[in-house]
C-alpha cells in the first residue's frame, strides 16, 4: 500500500489492554503514514456488530493520562520522524447537552477540521470474522468521517495482520474491569517551558495539562534571558515560530480550550500574578520552580497552585554525552553537522572545488576543525596567514596601509608594526573600517588564486578557513557557510589560558565580534567545539560524510547541493 501524507489512529482496546498494543500500532501505522499521526481513544469501540457506532465523550481518567505519556513515549522510540498528536475533543468529564437537543453525549456535533486533513484512518480493532473486514473498514471510514474532517474518498485500514503477537494478551478469559479512577480537572491550567522542536516530552505535557484544564490554558515560553543558559541556545528556534507551532498544536488536540502563549522572560511569569489559575504541571525535574511559584504567590495574595507533577520520559536513543530524558537540548546536539539550511544559489561559482566557508568566534574551535576536515581531504586555505601576506613589502595593501596610516608604522626592516596598527585602529570604527577596506579585497584575490590552483590540481573540496567570513562578506565566495559555536562564557576561558589576557579583556575582543546568534544566522551548518575532542571528530566526520553525499554529481554531471539532511 502507498504511503500517506497524514492519517488518524483510532484505539478501540480497553486501557487495561492497550499499553501492551500500543508500540506495535504505532510501528504499523509508521508503515503507512510519514508526516502527521492523529491518535483518537475510544476504548471499547465495537466496529463489528453490524451498527454504526457514535464517537461519545470519555471520562479524564488516570489511566488515561498515563496511556497519553506511554503512547508519547513509544512513539519516540518506533516512530520517532512521526508528528504524533493524542485528541482530546471526545474527553470530557460531564458533558453538556448538545445545540439544547437531548443528546447530551456528542463530543462532534460537526467533524471537527484539523491541522492536516488525515488522507487515511487506521484502526487497532480485532476483526473476530475475516468475512466482516469490508464491512468493518467501511463502518471506521464513516465514524472517522463524522468525527473529523477528512479528505475524500478516506481509505480505511485494519491494522490486526500486523499485530500478531500482542494478540495473546487478549486470548483467554477476561478480568472484570475496576472502575477507572477520575483524574481531578481543573477550570485554569498553566505551564512553561521552551517548546524548542516539539517533542514527545514537550507532547506529553501539554495533553496531560489540556487533559486536566476545562476552561482556559495559559503556555509560558522561554524567551529572551531565560535562554541564556540552554545548551546550543543558537540553535534554539525563534519564539514567533515555537508559539506558532504550539498553538496549531493545542488548536488540534483540544479546540475547546481557551488558550493563551506568552512569552516567558523570568522564572515566574502570568503564574504568580493571575488570580484565576488553580494548577500548575510539572516534572520531578522542574517541581521546585512549581513550589518557588506557590511562594511568590502567597507573598503576592493569591492561593497556591496545585502542583501536578508527571514523569520525565526516557530517551532510549540518547548518546553519552546527552541526557537520558527526551529533551530539546539532545535534539539540538543531534542536528550538529546536518545541513539546516540549504544552500543559496550558488550558480555564479565553478563546481569544483566545492568551497566550504567555515567561521565562527574567537576560541571556537574553528581552526583546529578546519584542520581536522583537512586530514580528511579538504584543501585548507588559511585566511590568517594570508593577512600575514598582504602586509608583505612592496604589495599593493602595503603602499596604501602607508598612505592611510602613516611612515611610522614602519619597523628598522621596512616591515610594517601590525601591533601599532592595531593601536591606531582600536575602539576607532572609522579608522577600523578604511583598515578592513584595503586589507580584505586583497585577501579576498588570494583566496580566489588558492581556489583556482586547488581546481587546476583537481581538489575536490576546499575549506576557507575565516574568522571574517561574514563581516569581510566573503560567504559570495562559497558554496556552504559552516559555524563553529561554543558558550561566551567558554570563549572567555580559552581567550583568556591561550593568549593570556585577563577575562575582561577576552569578553572585550568577543563583544567586538559577531555574534553567535548572528553568525548560526547565515550558517548552512553549526558545529561546536564544546565537549570532549573526540565528540568534536565524530561531529567533523558526520558533517563531512554528509557534505559528500551531496555533492554527489548528478547523472546527467551536475551538483545536488540542495536538500538538506
Amino acid at each position: 500500500m502507498s504511503m500517506f501524507s497524514t492519517g488518524i489512529l483510532v484505539l478501540t482496546s480497553p486501557l487495561q489492554t492497550l499499553p501492551l498494543r500500543i508500540a506495535p500500532v504505532l510501528s504499523s501505522a509508521a508503515q503507512l503514514v510519514e508526516r502527521t499521526l492523529y491518535v483518537h481513544l475510544h476504548p471499547g469501540l465495537n466496529l463489528g456488530n453490524g451498527s454504526q457506532p457514535r464517537a461519545v465523550f470519555i471520562p479524564p481518567a488516570v489511566d488515561l493520562s498515563a496511556i497519553i505519556s506511554r503512547l508519547y513515549s513509544n512513539a519516540a522510540d518506533v516512530c520517532g520522524h512521526l508528528d504524533v498528536r493524542v485528541l482530546l475533543t471526545n474527553v470530557r468529564a460531564a458533558p453538556a447537552p448538545c445545540g439544547g437537543t437531548a443528546a447530551p453525549n456528542c463530543p462532534f456535533p460537526t467533524p471537527q477540521s484539523l491541522s492536516h486533513p488525515p488522507e487515511v484512518v487506521l484502526t487497532d480493532f480485532l476483526l473476530q470474522d475475516p468475512a466482516q473486514s469490508r464491512q468493518v473498514t467501511r463502518c471506521l471510514q464513516r465514524y472517522a468521517g463524522r468525527c473529523y474532517v477528512c479528505s475524500p474518498g478516506l481509505p480505511s485500514v485494519l491494522l490486526h495482520p500486523q499485530l500478531a503477537g500482542s494478540q495473546e494478551s487478549e486470548a483467554g478469559p477476561k478480568e472484570p474491569e475496576e472502575k477507572a479512577e477520575v483524574l481531578q480537572t481543573y477550570s485554569d491550567v498553566v505551564v512553561g517551558g521552551t517548546f524548542d522542536r516539539l517533542h514527545g516530552a514537550h507532547r506529553t505535557l501539554l495533553n496531560i495539562s489540556c487533559l486536566l484544564a476545562s476552561r482556559r490554558f495559559l503556555v509560558c515560553v522561554c524567551d529572551q534571558a531565560m535562554l541564556k543558559k540552554k545548551v546550543l541556545r543558537e540553535l534554539v528556534e525563534p519564539y514567533a515560530l515555537r508559539a506558532q507551532r504550539l498553538q496549531e498544536f493545542l488548536q488540534d488536540i483540544k479546540p475547546s480550550l481557551q488558550v493563551k502563549i506568552m512569552p516567558l522572560e523570568d522564572p515566574y511569569g502570568v503564574s504568580v500574578v493571575d488570580p484565576l489559575l488553580q494548577c500548575i504541571v510539572v516534572s520531578e525535574e522542574t517541581r521546585r520552580g512549581g513550589e518557588a511559584v506557590n511562594k511568590k504567590r502567597i507573598e503576592n495574595g493569591f492561593p497556591p497552585l496545585i502542583l501536578h507533577e508527571i514523569q520525565l520520559l526516557k530517551d532510549a536513543h540518547h548518546s553519552e554525552t546527552e541526557e537520558e530524558k527526551i529533551s530539546s537540548s539532545s535534539l539540538r546536539s543531534r542536528l550538529l553537522g546536518t545541513l539546516l539550511t540549504p544552500p543559496k544559489d550558488t550558480s555564479h561559482l565553478a563546481a569544483r572545488p566545492y568551497v566550504i566557508g567555515l567561521t565562527g568566534g574567537s576560541g571556537s574551535g574553528k581552526s583546529s576543525v578546519a584542520r581536522q576536515m583537512e586530514a580528511l581531504g579538504a584543501v585548507r586555505v588559511d585566511c590568517d596567514m594570508l593577512g600575514h601576506e598582504v602586509y608583505q613589502a612592496d604589495t599593493a595593501a602595503y603602499h596604501r596601509v602607508l598612505e592611510e596610516f602613516g611612515p611610522d608604522l614602519l619597523n628598522e626592516d621596512k616591515t610594517i608594526n601590525r601591533r601599532a596598527l592595531g593601536g591606531k585602529v582600536f575602539g576607532n570604527q572609522e579608522r577600523l573600517k578604511a583598515l578592513t577596506d584595503i586589507v580584505w579585497p586583497e585577501i579576498a584575490l588570494l583566496v580566489e588564486k588558492r581556489i583556482s590552483r586547488a581546481r587546476e590540481e583537481g581538489e575536490q573540496v576546499c575549506v576557507l578557513d575565516a574568522a571574517v567570513l561574514l563581516e569581510a562578506g566573503w560567504a559570495r565566495m562559497v558554496h556552504e557557510v559552516w559555524v563553529t559555536v561554543i558558550p561566551e562564557e567558554e570563549a572567555v576561558v580559552r581567550i583568556s589560558e591561550r593568549d593570556g589576557l585577563t577575562p575582561e579583556d577576552a569578553l572585550r575582543r568577543l563583544q567586538s565580534q559577531w555574534t553567535n546568534s548572528e553568525q548560526v544566522a547565515h550558517a548552512n551548518v553549526v558545529l561546536s567545539t564544546l565537549w570532549e575532542a573526540e565528540v568534536t571528530r565524530k561531529q567533523v566526520l558526520k558533517a563531512w560524510t554528509l557534505l559528500q553525499k551531496r555533492i554527489q554529481p548528478r547523472p546527467e554531471g551536475h551538483v545536488c547541493a540542495s536538500s538538506p539532511q
